[in-house]
């Protein structure tokens, strides 16, 4: 999520020659759908003080307030209602991402969205981050793994937040810099969120040069799967988000209205769906 800086352009670029274009006919409503991912897709925090809301979540969440990729599948009808899973964890890494596909195999998931990274990213220092090599190792892994187990399987990859667009609309809200610097929240961004020395400036350049790279992994990942994979293009990335977006519990996860956009976002990007009411 950003807004109008040349990086992101670039990301899109590489986004949208990805392999990740809209199909040209309409997929089939699936009849089971999981989520894969971090604490962004259990909805932590948007409903409570540090609890997962898979209600809310983006993805599989049956929260109208969110308006989740599960909830608009299910308005086409078709047999997936009642079967949307959620095998996110808070905390996840790439390094996670398999435990979670097999999961999602094993309860015969043949629609699965993944949002994994941001913790990649989120560490005590620069140097602890997850080198790219790894993640997109990780993802390659997980995506075969994933097709061996549900061959027909549509995958759906969203792009990581911009993690330095967090600090940018935070960093004039002494209660968001206080959060940030008591519980520790991703200090590789958020560190010393009131300064402006070039050490940290530099700092959150790399930070968010990383994301970006994470996100180009995850598209060239995507892309090996074909048709079956789609990726937001980026859009996630690149939406100009605000406070009004984050949980005021630990300005770090979407809240509820948070959760509705990266719904949106998500979803006007990724496949189309036949309409089988």
């Amino acid at each position: 999520m950003i807004t109008r800086l040349a990086p992101v352009a670039a990301a899109a670029v590489v986004l949208l020659g990805s392999g990740s274009a809209q199909a040209s006919s309409r997929e089939a409503v699936p009849e089971v759908m999981a989520a894969l991912g971090d604490s962004i897709s259990t909805g932590f925090n948007a409903c409570g003080w540090y609890v997962s809301c898979t209600s809310r979540s983006w993805s599989a969440g049956d929260n109208a307030e969110v308006s989740s990729h599960y909830l608009r599948l299910s308005g086409l009808g078709g047999a997936i209602k009642g079967h949307n899973r959620n095998f996110a964890v808070p905390g996840s890494t790439s390094e996670d991402l398999m435990k979670q596909v097999r999961e999602a195999v094993a309860a015969k998931a043949d629609y699965v969205t993944i949002l994994i990274g941001a913790q990649d990213a989120c560490k005590p220092t620069e140097k602890q981050m997850t080198p790219v090599a790894t993640y997109r190792r990780r993802l390659d892994a997980a995506l075969q793994e994933l097709r061996a187990g549900m061959p027909a399987a549509r995958v759906f990859i969203s792009s990581i937040p911009d993690l330095r667009r967090l600090w940018q609309v935070g960093k004039d809200n002494p209660i968001a810099r206080t959060f940030w610097t008591l519980g520790k929240i991703c200090p590789a961004m958020l560190a010393n969120p009131g300064s402006v020395k070039r050490a940290d400036v530099a700092r959150r350049a790399r930070v968010r040069a990383r994301v970006i790279e994470y996100n180009r992994e995850a598209a060239e990942a995507c892309a090996t799967l074909g048709p079956a994979c789609r990726t937001d293009q980026g859009a996630v990335f690149a939406y100009p988000f605000t406070l009004s977006h984050i949980s005021k519990w630990d300005f770090f996860h979407p809240n509820a209205q948070g959760q509705r956009v990266l719904a949106a976002q998500t979803f006007k990007n990724g496949f189309e769906w036949l309409d089988m009411r």
